[in-house]
């Protein structure tokens, strides 16, 4: 496969861009702040996320699983907002708009993230994340989540190119570990400087 750009940028978001969207310390926050045990939820948390997170269920039906299996003293809308609450910008994100904007002939951005349709369209929207990316391989859309080697396929496919000319950024090691064995150069994001200086050695 040929590509009129240099290499095409693959990413995560969660840990990378902004902080994680529906984290542990999220849940355990959560279950302070609405008074629910969390060691209950986190086990049903734990049984049915990864069916949201592959577009089969809604945000709703999570949530009809995980808490509102029976009335509480708080509404699903109330913990809605506070669930999208919980994601924050990180410095990497401002600094790979400008990269991007300033390399656009050169360079192709696209996410490839883990993460249930509502949280997922929301981040988007909230943080403006097409100025970033040309595209996003989310797990609800696609119907395959990392570490599923066939999500890291598709994205090579949809963006028309070989692993050589790929490049892929994650913060947990087990998931550039997966994404490795495509042959993509893989690198693990650990903070901004350090991914900046792969980028920049780039040009």
């Amino acid at each position: 496969m040929a590509t009129s750009f240099d290499k095409i940028i693959f990413s995560d978001i969660g840990g990378v861009l902004l902080t994680n969207g529906w984290g542990h310390e999220s849940r355990q926050a959560a279950a302070a702040k609405f008074g629910f045990d969390y060691t209950e939820m986190n086990t049903l948390h734990e049984f049915i996320f990864n069916v949201y997170e592959i577009g089969k269920i809604s945000l709703d039906e999570y949530l009809n699983t995980t808490l509102f299996y029976r009335t509480r003293n708080f509404t699903k809308q109330a913990f809605i907002e506070f669930m999208l609450l919980q994601s924050a910008e990180l410095p990497t994100l401002q600094w790979m708009i400008q990269f991007k904007k300033k390399h656009a002939n050169r360079f192709r951005f696209i996410s490839i993230n883990n993460e249930g349709k509502e949280l997922n369209d929301y981040r988007i929207r909230q943080f403006k994340l097409h100025e970033c990316f040309d595209a996003f391989i989310s797990s609800c859309e696609v119907g395959m989540r990392k570490p599923d080697p066939g999500i890291f396929q598709l994205a090579m496919g949809i963006a028309q190119v070989s692993p050589e000319q790929c490049i892929y950024f994650d913060d947990r090691q087990i998931l550039v570990d997966a994404a490795a064995k495509t042959g993509m150069a893989c690198y693990r994001h650990t903070q901004l400087e350090s991914t900046k200086a792969i980028l920049e050695a780039l040009l």
